[in-house]
């Protein structure tokens, strides 16, 4: 009893200088029930989302505090749900954990001199070719050698003046040297395996790499060119669009109508009224084609290349083929590749997922096994590895082979790993790929992957209390997640689901959804008034859209091309211009093409009908329904709010 009362006494006496301590330094901004929000948690998530306010005055403050605290009392109330014990939320919870720990589980030292490596080889495209020697990543040390020797067989026939196209559809592994003489054309950094991509770089033009080790084998590489980088581009197109599994007659006329749009360039027409004319991207096509800047590996690999094969600007390419369709290109920019202070945050990001950044992971474990004094029982090992035999090379190795053997095997810090540990992680990680593996050099290897993984996860495990900024970031998340999931089930999906309440809430609410004044009508758009004639002599008889078009197009895809619609003002220039009244118009010459429309009727102001207007009414219902919750949340739980300490987050 004595002892409970002594820690009582310095339980009580801890807290209150705590709290003094808090008044004094870290005032509480506002409380929810029994949660006490401080002010520097507040003014954290302020202004990491108001980072374009220098100045900060009273009015934002409090708008964000009123955000802040609908924000808070859904957290408490997924909370008091147990929402953050459900076994989803902790599962994703942990993966997004595992990706947030990430930048503080390797070597950052390795990882910039990896990212500036990576930045001055993109300076540059390097052309190679290789002779592959296929072997196993966790091959039999017998059969590496095996790889090894002949690799180097065949590098000494090179040397000696074996032709090395020649050499590689004889001796090379990879399928594709029977048809490229093991020629891989121009690439750059991080698009090829890094062992690989460092041999192409680091060998010399003309000379051949000893025998470099990837997962894929040993590999002989010969640098045949380097060049400047390509950089970025900037293209226009016009596309005449083809979908998967259409009919051969009408990939036949997508093929003309491209290269009828070609003969037209050739015979002087603009590009940009072409595009505008033509162009089935409705995006690009309103500005002449153009499309966004882009660099190697943004588009599909047949405009790409196509794009950054034109030379000069305003050169203009033949009709390319891609799975979106035929393409015409044209070059309006080239740009180099840009500085390392604006492409390093890119480039860093792809290095972390990329291979290479083994070699800072690594850098890592060696300083955690330093750090925490890591310690390993050579007598626990060599125990357990009798237990090992031929069913692990076979995927088949069972824990009860392990059975009785329960010593530490290595200590990390003050975690012991064991024996029974080490069973576990076998049957979890052991696979069938890798027959033919000498078992005891597989279950070594396994032992090393273990081995990291408890030092990688006894660093994770200290990140909280080692870097605020990981801490308060994972609160986020966690927040974020409970928050997600519950405004789900209260808004969203209930917005979607309860079909009687958004019809209800439609019906008060249909005449904030009004069509303004529209017009029905059939566009026709003529490649010529000879066929706008044709056209209307066609109408009286035909009545069918696509029949009028396979008619009038027999010849060319650029006759006629129709579209049909309820316009209001202000979405179509033709429909602007026609007297609004049902009839033929008569032809509009309009970028050296005839326009005429037929125009139905005119149809009044109307409210929309809810499939019409379902997005926006679906929207509107779900904020109705998010209101309507605040304010039982705010009924629910008490908020107090210290409006002095509010006041002092603007003034500051």
């Amino acid at each position: 009893m004595k002892k409970i009362l002594i820690l009582s006494s310095v339980l009580i006496i801890a807290l209150s200088q705590k709290s003094f301590s808090q008044v004094v330094k870290d005032p509480v901004i506002m409380q929810i029930d029994d949660e006490s929000i401080t002010k520097s948690e507040f003014e954290r998530v302020f202004r990491k989302n108001n980072t374009k306010d220098t100045k900060v005055d009273s009015k934002a403050v409090n708008e964000y505090l009123q955000l802040y605290i609908n924000y808070k009392l859904k957290v408490k109330e997924a909370l008091s749900m147990g929402m953050d014990t459900v076994a989803a939320f902790v599962e994703e919870l942990a993966g997004y954990r595992k990706q947030l720990a990430q930048p503080y589980l390797v070597d950052k030292a390795v990882t910039e001199n990896l990212v500036r490596e990576a930045h001055e080889r993109m300076k540059t495209d390097v052309r190679a070719s290789h002779i592959l020697i296929k072997c196993e990543q966790n091959a039999l040390p017998k059969d590496t050698q095996e790889a090894y020797n002949k690799a180097m067989k065949v590098r000494s026939e090179l040397l000696r003046g074996g032709d090395f196209a020649t050499l590689a559809k004889k001796y090379s592994d990879d399928p594709s040297a029977k048809e490229n003489g093991g020629d891989l054309g121009y690439f750059t950094v991080l698009q090829m395996v890094y062992p690989f991509e460092s041999a192409a770089y680091n060998t010399k033009v003309g000379e051949i790499s000893l025998p470099v080790r990837t997962r894929f084998g040993y590999h002989l590489v010969k640098t045949i060119d380097t060049r400047p980088a390509q950089g970025d581009v900037k293209v226009a197109h016009i596309m005449v669009k083809t979908s998967p599994g259409q009919t051969p007659e009408d990939s036949l006329r997508a093929a003309q109508k491209i290269n009828e749009i070609h003969d037209k360039l050739k015979a002087g027409e603009k590009f940009e009224e072409l595009a505008r004319q033509y162009s089935d991207d409705p995006s690009s096509a309103r500005n002449g084609g153009t499309l966004p800047v882009f660099s190697t590996g943004k588009m599909v690999p047949e405009f790409e290349k196509a794009a950054f094969a034109l030379q000069n600007v305003n050169d203009v390419s033949g009709p390319v083929k891609t799975s979106y369709g035929w393409h015409i290109i044209k070059l309006l920019e080239k740009k180099p590749i840009g500085n390392f202070e604006t492409l390093q945050n890119d480039i860093r990001q792809k290095v972390q997922r990329d291979s290479r950044s083994d070699l800072s992971r690594y850098s890592m474990i060696s300083r955690i096994k330093e750090k925490y004094g890591f310690t390993e029982n050579a007598k626990s090992k060599t125990d357990f590895m009798k237990r090992i035999d031929s069913t692990l090379s076979e995927g088949n190795w069972t824990i009860d082979k392990a059975d009785g053997l329960k010593s530490t095997m290595f200590t990390i810090g003050n975690k012991a790993h064991t024996q029974d540990q080490f069973a576990l992680y076998i049957a979890n990680h052991q696979s069938k790929r890798n027959q033919g593996m000498a078992p005891l050099a597989l279950a070594n290897h396994i032992y090393s992957e273990w081995v990291m993984d408890g030092c990688i996860a006894y660093e994770e495990s200290k990140l909280d209390s080692l870097y605020p900024d990981f801490r308060n970031l994972m609160q986020e998340y966690r927040d974020g997640i409970l928050l997600f999931e519950l405004t789900d089930k209260k808004v969203w999906s209930k917005a979607v689901k309860d079909t009687a309440g958004l019809k209800e809430f439609y019906e008060k609410n249909k005449m904030n959804y009004m069509w303004s004044e529209r017009l029905e009508a059939t566009i026709y758009t003529c490649a010529n008034a000879e066929i706008s004639a044709q056209v209307r002599k066609l109408m009286k008889k035909v009545d069918d859209p696509d029949t009028l078009m396979a008619r009038v197009n027999k010849n060319s895809q650029l006759n006629l091309q129709v579209k049909y619609g309820k316009f209001p003002r202000g979405e179509n220039d033709i429909i602007d211009q026609i007297d609004w009244k049902p009839g033929v118009t008569k032809d509009i010459v309009k970028d050296k093409q005839v326009v005429f429309a037929e125009v139905k009727r005119v149809l009044p102001a109307q409210p929309k009908s809810l499939e019409e207007a379902k997005g926006l009414v679906t929207a509107d219902y779900q904020n109705a329904l998010e209101k309507e919750w605040i304010e039982e949340l705010k009924k629910k739980y008490t908020v107090k709010v210290n409006q002095d300490v509010v006041d002092s987050v603007a003034s500051k």
